[in-house]
Parts: C-alpha cells; sequence; structure tokens
C-alpha cells in the first residue's frame, strides 16, 4: 500500500528558515504531481506550493519569494524550503501526491500532517 510521510515540522522563530520533506513508500510506477498544502487552526486548507514531473512549479501569492518546491525523484521525495517564516505561516503542513501505482491507475494520497508553528 502507497503512503506519505511527512518531517521536518517544529517551532521556529520569525524570519528563520525551515526544510519540510515528504516521502512516498511502497510500489509505484511514477509520482506525477506533489503538492504541499497547509491549515491553520479554524481556517481551511490551503493549496501552498505544487511540482509536476515536468519540473513546473506553482506557489500561493502569500509565499511566493519566500517558499521553494522541490523534488527528488530517485528518493520519491518532495521538499518545502520555508524561509523567512512569518506567524501566519502557522499551521499543519501537509504532503499531497498524485501517484500512479503499478496497475498505472492515478491515487490522490495525503500525509497526516506536520506542524509548523513560527514563535517568539
Amino acid at each position: 500500500q502507497v503512503r506519505v510521510d511527512e518531517s521536518g515540522g517544529g517551532l521556529v522563530r520569525p524570519g528563520e528558515g525551515k526544510l519540510l520533506s515528504c516521502r512516498a513508500y511502497g510500489s509505484f510506477y511514477s509520482i506525477p504531481y506533489w503538492a504541499w498544502y497547509r491549515q491553520a487552526p479554524g481556517q481551511q486548507r490551503e493549496l501552498v506550493a505544487s511540482i509536476t514531473d515536468g519540473l513546473t512549479t506553482n506557489y500561493a501569492d502569500s509565499v511566493k519569494d519566500r517558499f521553494a518546491i522541490s523534488r527528488d525523484n530517485r528518493r520519491s521525495t518532495v521538499y518545502l524550503q520555508m524561509n523567512s517564516l512569518k506567524p501566519e505561516d502557522t499551521a499543519v503542513y501537509y504532503c499531497n501526491a498524485n501517484i500512479r501505482d503499478t496497475r498505472l491507475v492515478e491515487v490522490d494520497t495525503w500525509g497526516r500532517g506536520t506542524q509548523v508553528t513560527v514563535s517568539w
């Protein structure tokens, strides 16, 4: 069974940076699409960044020029480098992957989330 697991969350001070990682486990053919979402308390889940297998990226306006998404296909991993963090970036960050399994069926897969808290 395919799953994705996030890591790298925690407490960080305003202005600092943090790297999130998410790795896919199990047997699959490819991962055409990765994305990071976040959900702050009392708010809806929002798309933060995404990357395709052709390395096309997309960012929310609120994180442009501060966050960078990248992928390592050999490690089946996606990264989110977050710089110049602000208190309003505090949220649970979720990894999302569109995984093409061994039957070439695409499965939308979510991680359990990792908490990022930006505070003094």
